[in-house]
C-alpha cells in the first residue's frame, strides 16, 4: 500500500492550484526584491521540475538559459504567462507520475547521485513552492489590496475564474 505517496500526490495538487492563481492575479513585471515577478515564478516553478526528483540528474528545459533559474542573473530570456503555466502543466504531470510510479518504501532512499531521500526533496519543494507563492500573492495584494484565493483541499476547490474575495473553497455566497 502507498498511503505516504497518496498522502503526497493529494497535498501537493493545492500547491500547484495556487502558485497558478499567483500567475493569473500578479503583475509580471512589477520589481519584486530586484527582479521582476514573472522571474520569480520561473525561479519556483525551475525548482520544482528539478528538485522535487533529482537536483544531480537533470535536463533543463529547452527555454533555459544558463543562470535564468536565479532571478538576480540577467537573461535574454523573457517568458509569457503562457509559457509559465505550459511549463507549469508539464511539471505537475511530471510529479504526478512521478509520485504514481513511487512506493512508500522509495521515499526513504536516495535517487541516483542526490545527497537527500525523495521525502526530503518532497518536503523541501512543498516549502519552497509554498514560500514564493506566498511572496507573489503578498505583492499582488500590496499592489491591489486584495489577496487571491489559496486551495487548501482540492476536494472542494470550485475552477469559476474566481481569484479572489473567499476563502479558496466551496461556491462564493452573495
Amino acid at each position: 500500500m502507498n498511503e505516504l505517496c497518496k498522502i503526497i500526490k493529494d497535498t501537493v495538487k493545492p500547491n500547484f492550484l495556487n502558485i497558478r492563481t499567483s500567475i493569473q492575479t500578479y503583475d509580471r513585471d512589477a520589481i519584486c526584491c530586484g527582479a521582476p515577478c514573472w522571474r520569480w515564478v520561473y525561479h519556483a516553478l525551475h525548482s520544482a521540475d528539478k528538485w522535487f526528483f533529482n537536483p544531480f540528474v537533470y535536463e533543463e528545459p529547452s527555454f533555459h538559459e544558463a543562470g535564468m533559474d536565479n532571478p538576480d542573473n540577467p537573461t535574454s530570456v523573457v517568458l509569457s504567462d503562457e509559457q509559465l503555466l505550459s511549463y507549469l502543466d508539464r511539471i505537475e504531470k511530471k510529479t504526478m507520475d512521478y509520485l504514481d510510479s513511487l512506493t512508500d518504501e522509495d521515499l526513504y532512499e536516495k535517487p541516483e547521485k542526490c545527497i537527500y531521500t525523495r521525502l526530503e526533496l518532497v518536503l523541501r519543494q512543498y516549502r519552497h513552492l509554498s514560500f514564493h507563492t506566498g511572496m507573489l500573492n503578498g505583492q499582488t495584494a500590496v499592489t491591489t489590496g486584495k489577496f487571491p484565493m489559496w486551495v487548501s483541499e482540492t476536494d472542494k476547490y470550485v475552477d469559476d475564474g474566481i481569484f479572489f474575495g473567499r476563502y479558496r473553497k466551496g461556491q462564493i455566497t452573495t
